[in-house]
């Protein structure tokens, strides 16, 4: 999480840890400025929907990377190849595509970021 977060964010496909976070300020900055109350920062990471299956369910991340049993830092070597395996498989499908094709994709990708339904209706943040 940082404005680090914005940079690693724009690529064809994005990948997420299954137990890692994504955000562009913390939890507890967030609270901070919401609420002036960085015991708020449950509250705030609730709400800014950060996790890696919350990010899927919104269509920002394409896939969600298993990790091993007991988390990802208990067996890095074998971390390390389940996600040499989702990036070989992701660079084979995106190599197979024409710069037109990953132009519109990756468009269209970005265009339905900030989209949410409210009540039968779906607004565009722009």
């Amino acid at each position: 999480g940082s404005g680090g977060a914005l940079a690693l964010g724009v690529g064809d496909h994005l990948h997420m840890l299954e137990n890692s976070t994504y955000s562009v300020i913390s939890p507890e900055g967030a609270a901070s400025i919401l609420w002036k109350d960085t015991a708020q920062a449950k509250k705030a990471a609730e709400s800014m929907k950060i996790t890696a299956r919350d990010l899927k369910e919104l269509e920002i991340i394409d896939e969600v990377i298993p990790e091993v049993l007991g988390g990802a830092h208990r067996n890095v070597m074998d971390q390390a190849r389940e996600i040499d395996r989702i990036l070989a498989q992701s660079l084979e499908k995106l190599s197979s595509l024409d710069k037109d094709e990953l132009l519109d994709m990756r468009y269209l990708k970005y265009r339905k970021i900030g989209k949410y339904n409210f009540l039968g209706s779906v607004f565009t943040y722009q």
